[in-house]
């Protein structure tokens, strides 16, 4: 069964902004309005935006109305989510998420937004975009690469993408619907009723800020529940920041991916521009992709939605 794709985008049209985990504040949010109207869209902020529960975006249940109140606005065409951190999870069971499979729109943001991907396209079969968020957008109303992809994206131009060949690249050609995010969130999601079905699906992961032995459990964990034997192909995007303990781990994030992949026929592809680096470009999660890894490089492309 195909996936629904959401409605793309029109100048004039209402971009939803919501804060479902950690707090933000006027400033840090402005070049995103600025951006956006530049771009012809309106902007609707949530009501409890700005608000702060400890290092959160207000309460769980004002974190779950503001989302649920964006989903139900028929006004609204996209949901734009501020900024990652934590929180996301904690709100999961306080959405009614099936009312987005009667008026579908696109929900966008990347790190610990990957638990909305997850839930969204694994159980209402709904697209959903994974890109920049608000608290990464320049001050210029320029932009920058990823929010310009951000709105190419949204206004349904094909994405298709081709990079230069990675030395740790494993050649092949696979097909299948897109799935994942950041690690740490998929690793939090193994076993709960949130979590996407691996088979046959092309994996994209990415990472920040975690120790490489954490990096290495994770890597471990999907490998010994079967998960990484059974996808087609994958996907691997920045793994920034990593941190070594005194005695170095010996491996590098990629290095540790490679070794727990290289046993499986399937293309792998190192090097994606997207995570928590720039360029952050946009991916569609539940859109089937075709990925073709060679001595030449690598190519990733989305399969045209006739929405």
């Amino acid at each position: 069964m195909e996936n629904i794709t959401p409605p793309y985008l029109q100048p004039g049209d209402t971009i939803g902004i919501v804060a479902p985990a950690r707090s933000i504040t006027r400033d840090e949010l402005q070049p995103a309005i600025r951006f956006l109207t530049s771009q012809g869209f309106l902007v609707k902020t949530a009501p409890h935006l700005y608000s702060k529960h400890y290092q959160f975006a207000g309460t769980d249940g004002e974190r779950a109305q503001d989302l649920m109140e964006m989903i139900e606005d028929q006004s609204v065409k996209a949901i734009l989510c501020a900024r990652g951190g934590y929180g996301t999870v904690r709100i999961l069971d306080l959405l009614n998420l099936r009312k987005l499979q009667h008026n579908p729109k696109w929900i966008i943001g990347y790190s610990d937004i990957a638990f909305l991907h997850s839930l969204i396209t694994g159980w209402f079969g709904i697209e959903t975009l994974h890109a920049t968020m608000p608290i990464n957008f320049p001050d210029s109303v320029q932009g920058n690469q990823s929010t310009m992809a951000l709105i190419s994206a949204l206004k349904g131009e094909s994405l298709y993408y081709e990079l230069k060949h990675h030395p740790l690249n494993l050649p092949g050609h696979a097909t299948g619907v897109l799935i994942g995010g950041n690690l740490s969130i998929l690793s939090s999601l193994s076993g709960t009723t949130s979590e996407m079905s691996y088979s046959g699906r092309i994996l994209f992961i990415e990472d920040v800020d975690e120790y490489l032995y954490h990096i290495d459990r994770m890597i471990m964990q999907l490998k010994r529940s079967g998960k990484l034997k059974s996808i087609a192909g994958l996907i691997v995007g920045h793994f920034s920041d990593m941190k070594d303990n005194s005695e170095p781990f010996g491996s590098d994030a990629y290095e540790i991916i490679y070794s727990a992949v290289k046993e499986y026929r399937i293309p792998v592809c190192f090097g994606f521009p997207a995570g928590h680096a720039e360029p952050n470009l946009p991916l569609i999660i539940g859109r089937t992709v075709e990925l073709k890894v060679s001595d030449e490089g690598a190519k990733v492309g989305f399969y045209r939605s006739l929405t």
